[in-house]
C-alpha cells in the first residue's frame, strides 16, 4: 500500500514540476542555473516522501565562492541517491548524461532545457570526445560538472573502481577535484513509512594547479582513497543515528 502511494505522487509530482520545469526553462533555454533549482525542488519533496531525513554538510568555502568552476565527483548506489544528493548541488552546476535521456517523456525534455551536458555513448568517436566537451564547456561558460566517476550505479557492492575522465578533465581545465560523499542506501525500504538518515557530506576541494595529464591517474587514487573513507565513517554514523530513532 506505501509503496502504490509513493508511485502515485511520485508520477503526479515528477509530471507536473517536469512541465512547469519545461515552461519556465523555454524563457531561459540552457540556464546552468536551472539544474540546481530544479535538483533542490526534486530533493525537497522526495527526501520526506521515501521516509528519508537528509543530514547535509557543504564545505563552507564552496558556499562563499560560488562562481568559482570545479568538477564535483560522487558515489553513485542507485535511484535512492540521487533522491538526496540534489541538496547540495551548487548553483552554475550541471551534470553529463547519456544523449538517451533527453527522449524520456517529461523529464529528458527539462533534463536538456536546463542546461546539462549529453553525450552519444553509442558512438564511440564522440564518447571519446567527452573530456574535450567538458573541458571547453567549463572555460567557456565558467560553470562546474557533477560526474559519477564509478561510471555506473554500484547497487550494493561498495566503492566501485573509477575512471580516469573526470580527473582528466580537471586537470586539462585546471579546477579543484570536490568529493561528494552519500552514505549508504541499503537501509531504504520503499515500502517503510520511516527510512531513517542518510547524510551528504562535501569534502575540501583539491586543487589541480601544476598537474599534468600523467598525474590523473594519481589524484583519482588519492580521491578513491579519501572517499571509501568518508562514506565508512558516515555509514557508521548513520548507523548510529537510525538506532536512536
Amino acid at each position: 500500500m506505501i509503496f502504490i502511494l509513493r508511485f502515485i505522487a511520485v508520477m503526479l509530482f515528477g509530471v507536473f514540476i517536469c512541465v512547469f520545469g519545461v515552461i519556465f526553462c523555454l524563457f531561459n533555454p540552457r540556464n546552468p542555473k536551472n539544474v540546481a533549482r530544479f535538483s533542490h525542488v526534486f530533493t525537497s519533496f522526495l527526501s520526506p516522501l521515501f521516509g528519508i531525513k537528509v543530514i547535509t554538510r557543504v564545505y563552507p568555502e564552496i558556499e562563499q565562492d560560488k562562481n568559482r568552476s570545479c568538477i564535483y565527483i560522487a558515489n553513485h548506489q542507485d535511484n535512492f541517491d540521487l533522491v538526496v544528493a540534489g541538496h547540495v548541488v551548487q548553483p552554475n552546476t550541471v551534470t553529463v548524461g547519456k544523449k538517451s535521456l533527453a527522449w524520456i517523456p517529461f523529464f529528458g525534455q527539462l533534463y536538456y532545457l536546463s542546461g546539462n551536458i549529453l553525450i552519444d555513448r553509442d558512438n564511440k568517436a564522440k564518447a571519446r570526445d567527452t573530456i574535450s566537451q567538458v573541458v571547453n564547456v567549463i572555460k567557456e561558460k565558467q560553470i562546474s560538472i557533477w560526474m559519477f566517476p564509478e561510471g555506473t550505479r554500484s547497487r550494493g557492492r561498495g566503492l566501485l573502481p573509477f575512471k580516469t575522465g573526470a580527473f582528466r578533465a580537471a586537470i586539462a581545465a585546471g579546477v579543484p577535484i570536490v568529493p561528494i560523499c552519500i552514505s549508504s542506501t541499503q537501509h531504504i525500504k520503499i515500502n517503510r513509512w520511516n527510512n531513517g538518515y542518510m547524510i551528504v557530506e562535501m569534502l575540501a576541494p583539491i586543487e589541480t594547479t601544476g598537474m599534468s595529464k600523467d598525474n590523473a591517474r594519481q589524484l583519482m587514487e588519492h580521491c578513491y582513497s579519501l572517499m571509501s573513507e568518508k562514506i565508512n565513517a558516515l555509514n557508521s554514523e548513520v548507523d548510529v543515528l537510525n538506532r536512536k530513532k
